[in-house]
């Protein structure tokens, strides 16, 4: 655009184009804003034509669903908020589209956020770009999948439990966790609840893309403060990466997670990965003693998350977890029984929770002292079947193994728990040609470090490969 050679409305109708050609088979994009996208290019191009400059200036993109975006529905996947319609954009659509994005429209999502699938009544079943009789990945699916399928460069997304890192992982794009409390939320706010500003415990948005390049872009755009809140006394000074050069990296790579198996198609990708990382001069270890103990901290993120989550179930629900909660095994320390334990928890079992969790933090402090990033599995397996049978029915198979279906988000908690950024990058392929990724955690308000591994990686490794779609 910026030489002249294309236009945004031509960039905007092709990539309306190919989801129309596409999307009837992944259905990523289920709420389309294609009249109002096609009135932003033609914006877009004659702001250009007066020679103004903007980051995103006339560049199309999708917005996760779970997003306010003036004029169009939020669900969250709920059936009963069909009808629900805010007047006014997120903070982050807002700023994306203040940069000169043209918003093609939103991406499905599961019921609530609340699965590693994106499916429900309203809009459907979301498919992965790379074989659509797997899933795409969750929450952030339907952007994963319109990344994968070629519906703009760039989207937004969310993530507590991996929802942006392991849409990333299946679909074989970019997307970065930043660190807690980096990116304004406001705005991506369960329907029917004000948006108003708020720290969230766990939470954050974050952006996708199909180069580290354009993750870190989006980054800068989204990351001042909001100006109803923190924005008022404090400016972003987000330190910069560690390193410029691969060779300078101290790298710690971790190929499964003691609480949770991985494939060996992601072990081996993995091992692969940090072969190269070595051969190309990093400093690559396998083990130290400064890493946290992952299985406690699993156990407490269980909890926190679970906490988190049913803060605002119906009351009879609320008591049925408690007598689950107060049935179990005092001995019993499986993820499962965290889960239903950090459903029923008080507030005071949180505090002392979070007092646990800062412990946790400064040992990743000391950690992140002998190294820059750690290396460790976005989920057990490639891409899964679609399983549309009860939560409590699922299981997933490692290696001929079933374990429990949710146990996988430990992988994500390892980041999540602590705060830290995480940016999830593709680094190969399994025997069924199905992308694989890895995150790269890096220390707190490191997201400029783990971005700049991306994209060193992108150069060692190739980076995203278009699905055979076309």
């Amino acid at each position: 655009m910026a030489s002249g050679r294309v236009s945004s409305v031509e960039l905007t109708e092709a990539a309306i184009a190919r989801i129309e050609r596409h999307d009837a088979t992944i259905n990523a994009v289920c709420v389309p804003d294609f009249e109002r996208a096609l009135a932003a290019a033609r914006d877009a191009d004659a702001a250009r034509a007066r020679g103004e400059v903007t980051p995103l200036l006339g560049v199309p993109m999708t917005v996760k669903e779970s997003y306010h975006v003036a004029g169009l529905p939020t669900t969250w996947g709920f059936s009963a908020f069909a009808d629900f319609v805010p007047d006014a954009d997120a903070v982050a659509v807002a700023r994306v589209k203040a940069a000169g994005a043209v918003v093609l429209g939103k991406t499905n999502v599961p019921v609530g956020l609340g699965d590693f699938q994106s499916y429900n009544d309203l809009y459907g079943t979301t498919r992965n770009p790379w074989n659509p009789d797997r899933i795409p990945g969750g929450s952030s699916g339907g952007s994963s999948a319109a990344l994968a399928a070629g519906y703009g460069p760039l989207s937004l997304g969310s993530d507590i439990g991996g929802s942006l890192r392991n849409p990333a992982h299946y679909c074989g794009v970019y997307a970065h966790k930043p660190s807690l409390g980096l990116l304004t939320a406001r705005g991506h706010t369960p329907p029917g609840v004000p948006a108003v500003p708020g720290e969230s415990d766990l939470a954050v948005i974050g952006p996708m893309a199909r180069t580290p390049g354009d993750l870190s872009l989006l980054l800068d755009i989204l990351a001042e403060p909001d100006e109803l809140s923190l924005g008022t006394a404090y400016r972003l000074a987000l330190p910069p990466s560690r390193h410029t050069d691969l060779a300078d990296f101290r790298v710690l790579v971790l190929d499964a997670h003691p609480l949770m198996p991985s494939s060996t198609s992601v072990r081996n990708a993995i091992n692969d990965f940090a072969t190269e990382l070595a051969n190309a001069g990093a400093k690559v270890t396998r083990d130290s003693p400064l890493l946290p103990d992952l299985s406690d901290a699993a156990r407490l993120y269980m909890r926190l998350l679970i906490s988190f989550l049913y803060a605002n179930i119906p009351s009879e629900q609320y008591e049925a977890v408690r007598e689950a909660a107060a049935g179990l095994d005092p001995d019993d320390r499986s993820l499962a029984a965290e889960r239903t334990r950090g459903g029923a928890l008080s507030h005071r079992d949180w505090v002392i929770a979070d007092g646990r969790r800062a412990v946790l933090r400064q040992q990743w402090r000391e950690l992140f002292a002998e190294f820059d990033v750690v290396l460790c599995p976005v989920m057990s397996t490639p891409a899964i079947p679609h399983d549309h049978s009860g939560m409590a029915e699922r299981r997933i198979t490692v290696d001929g193994t079933d374990y429990e279906y949710f146990d996988q988000l430990a992988m994500a908690g390892v980041a999540t728990l602590p705060g830290l950024p995480a940016t999830a990058l593709p680094i190969g392929r399994s025997e069924e040609n199905l992308p694989i990724g890895v995150q790269a955690i890096g220390p707190m308000y490191g997201d400029r470090t783990t971005l700049r591994f991306a994209e060193l990686a992108e150069q060692l490794v190739g980076g995203f490969t278009p699905p055979p779609l076309d």
